[in-house]
């Protein structure tokens, strides 16, 4: 795309989002040339175009689209910009495959501070880069004061699933083993403290990380792995409910082998929380054979992103399809679906 001279730059310190940068006119035209694309830019985004072409590698296409209106916009170890990034990336890799090209659609209201927006847009740029998943395309709309909430994105990802692999929900078995990546909880509970204005000794971040690079060591190691799944909304307990549904099977978990930080035990505690119900947004769920499950777990622990990554439990055959927990009491108990909302606006 040619770069257009504009007679002034956005006033990108002092100034706000108004409703001509979604009038499709020339304040329209010098936002996006001045911060995303000059933030975003890459040889597919700078053509200019409405959509992106593309060769893509030989293998089964997969694309997933997530949107994202979190609050607060800006929070302990990341940011909408990063986390719609790395949300996206996540769910294509989830399939085994190697994500591509990200595109993003960005819904503004008026009055939000231009400085903030520089900030998301440079904190998703820093994702996609370290990602190496470029956002090749995309869309600006500004909707008036008072009926938006400052930012909302969509993101779409797509990516290419090697030959010879076949990773789904519905793939687990009885006998098969259940498999984190790390401990359960810290997103949420990040979020949360920021909204309440808590603080503890220790400071509890997010957990948003993009983990293709893991999971594609782990489908190398183990290419028959039956389910991957990262639980977000809903946490540990509604994601395996949704797996166990989808298989047709239920879940016997172990809850002292369930890795949870003590902090966010503690601030659960405090707000009230049970942490298999609270978001994540850069750990995994790994269903394997019983066969494969010490070499996969040998491979996630070896990896930064996975050093963290415990058994917590087995696929058994049950018609209800109930998860089931030994307690560290001693005792056992039914997790259920997430009744309700939780945590409204974690992602």
């Amino acid at each position: 795309m040619n770069k257009k001279r504009y007679t002034s730059r956005l006033d990108i310190k002092n100034g706000t989002v108004d409703m001509t940068h979604g009038s499709g006119g020339r304040a329209m035209a010098q936002l996006i040339e001045e911060l995303f694309i000059s933030n975003l830019d890459n040889e597919l985004l700078r053509q200019g175009n409405d959509q992106a072409a593309f060769d893509v590698e030989k293998g089964r296409m997969v694309m997933s689209v997530d949107g994202h209106v979190i609050s607060p916009l800006f929070f302990p170890g990341g940011d909408i910009g990063s986390l719609s990034v790395h949300g996206t990336v996540n769910d294509v890799a989830m399939s085994g495959a190697k994500p591509l090209y990200l595109s993003a659609g960005f819904i503004l209201e008026e009055g939000f501070p231009l400085a903030d927006l520089k900030r998301i847009v440079e904190s998703m740029a820093a994702a996609a880069n370290l990602a190496g998943v470029p956002v090749v395309t995309g869309d600006t709309k500004v909707v008036e004061k008072g009926k938006g909430d400052g930012v909302f994105i969509t993101t779409t990802g797509i990516g290419v699933v090697p030959e010879g692999v076949n990773i789904s929900g519905d793939l687990a078995r009885p006998g098969d083993k259940i498999i984190v990546s790390g401990s359960m909880g810290d997103h949420g509970v990040a979020i949360m403290s920021k909204r309440e204005n808590l603080t503890f000794e220790t400071t509890i971040e997010s957990d948003s990380q993009a983990l293709h690079d893991l999971i594609a060591e782990m489908v190398q190691a183990v290419p028959t792995i039956h389910c991957l799944r990262d639980p977000t909304r809903g946490g540990l307990a509604s994601t395996l409910n949704e797996m166990a549904q989808q298989s047709n099977v239920g879940m016997k978990l172990r809850e002292e082998d369930i890795p949870i930080k003590p902090e966010v035990h503690a601030a659960c505690e405090l707000l009230g929380l049970d942490p298999l119900y609270v978001a994540n947004e850069g750990k995994l769920i790994a269903i394997c054979s019983a066969d494969d499950a010490d070499k996969l777990l040998a491979v996630m622990r070896a990896h930064p992103k996975g050093e963290d990554a415990s058994i917590i439990g087995d696929v058994i055959e049950d018609e209800h399809n109930f998860i089931q927990m030994e307690t560290s009491f001693g005792g056992s108990r039914i997790v259920d679906w997430l009744a309700g909302e939780q945590l409204p606006r974690i992602c």
